[in-house]
């Protein structure tokens, strides 16, 4: 006989998760079809978030720039150091063949002093520990392993000094690969901003930094500055003969340049060394603080961290390699985006 069961009811506590989940599901649907498509950020909107991208991508690039210039100059001290390690081997060798000439001329006299074998020994320190005085040996004796002894603990304290060298070489290209990243990568996310614009938009923003370019030059030369010195004078028209070059991070010249790379490149035609960095160039000469004692020529620098430099050019204007996509121009002191610091009247 064919059993009649009846089928088995949901539960009270199933029907309610059911029910809920059917009502979330609506109402997600009903926000989803009510909410208003994510519009873009403005032209300006974006300009803003690139202009901070770049100027973070410039600290970093200082930086580098520094971690570099360290590479640098580790490099050639250890080169000169490695030279005098060879140089040294070779006078100690020398000095040690001497010793063994002497030994050979006794041999052949009838036998080696005691005292010309412990001068050959590994460790001429020892043998002075272990001579009871030093009336045992000839003048030339004595001379020849002081030599020796000196000769070693040159050559020690030289391959002591290579080793930390090196030591600090491979932190320093550490930082340099990391600041590098850095820099890549803040311009990368700019790049991306920057993508994300119309053609129309793109236009007006060159257009507007061009008329921009266009007012600081004018101002510039309406201006009745003299130059600080000389020096100044010259390192200015290197880099207004460098005007329309592009920005190019890590760069010296002579056909592109980062800010301080500008501005070494500049002085360095009027035979003035600067340091690389743009912090570093702050000691480079007398400080001004006061933007009306400027001159034109004088490095100006700006942000609390010293990140940025330019050279005056009069009248509130300046030289200056900005950031990546731009070029050497003039640009008002306003619109540099951090506050002027001090020049500096090289």
């Amino acid at each position: 006989m064919a059993s009649h069961r009846r089928p088995k009811q949901p539960s009270r506590a199933r029907v309610t998760v059911l029910t809920t989940a059917a009502a979330a599901a609506v109402a997600l649907s009903s926000q989803a079809a009510n909410a208003a498509p994510s519009e873009k950020p403005s032209k300006d909107e974006v300009k803003a978030k690139v202009d901070k991208l770049y100027e973070q991508a410039e600290q970093a690039t200082e930086k580098y720039n520094g971690a570099k210039e360290k590479q640098e100059k580790l490099q050639k001290e250890i080169s000169t150091i490695q030279d005098d390690v060879a140089r040294g081997q070779q006078e100690l060798n020398e000095l040690r063949d001497g010793l063994g000439s002497m030994a050979s001329a006794q041999y052949r006299s009838g036998g080696i002093d005691p005292s010309v074998q412990l001068l050959l020994s590994s460790d001429p320190d020892d043998y002075l520990d272990k001579a009871s005085t030093l009336d045992q040996l000839s003048t030339q004796q004595v001379d020849a392993l002081k030599k020796i002894q000196e000769k070693q603990r040159e050559l020690a304290q030289q391959r002591s000094e290579a080793a930390g060298k090196l030591k600090d070489l491979a932190s320093t290209r550490t930082e340099l690969g990391k600041k590098k990243k850095e820099v890549q990568g803040k311009l990368a996310a700019a790049q991306k901003l920057l993508n994300s614009l119309t053609a129309e938009q793109k236009a007006q923003l060159a257009e507007e930094q061009n008329r921009a370019t266009r007012a600081s030059e004018r101002d510039a030369l309406s201006g009745n500055v003299p130059p600080g010195s000389g020096r100044a004078a010259a390192a200015f028209a290197a880099a207004q003969s460098k005007l329309g070059s592009p920005y190019v991070y890590g760069a010296t010249g002579p056909s592109s340049f980062d800010c301080s790379g500008l501005t070494s490149w500049a002085y360095a035609q009027a035979g003035v060394g600067l340091p690389r960095t743009s912090e570093a160039q702050t000691g480079a000469g007398t400080k001004i603080y006061s933007v009306s004692q400027l001159k034109v020529g004088d490095l100006v620098f700006f942000f609390n961290d010293l990140h940025h430099v330019g050279l005056y050019a009069g009248n509130g204007q300046i030289i200056h390699a900005p950031r990546t996509g731009t070029v050497v121009r003039y640009e008002s002191m306003n619109t540099i985006g951090g506050p002027f610091m001090f020049g500096v009247r090289v």
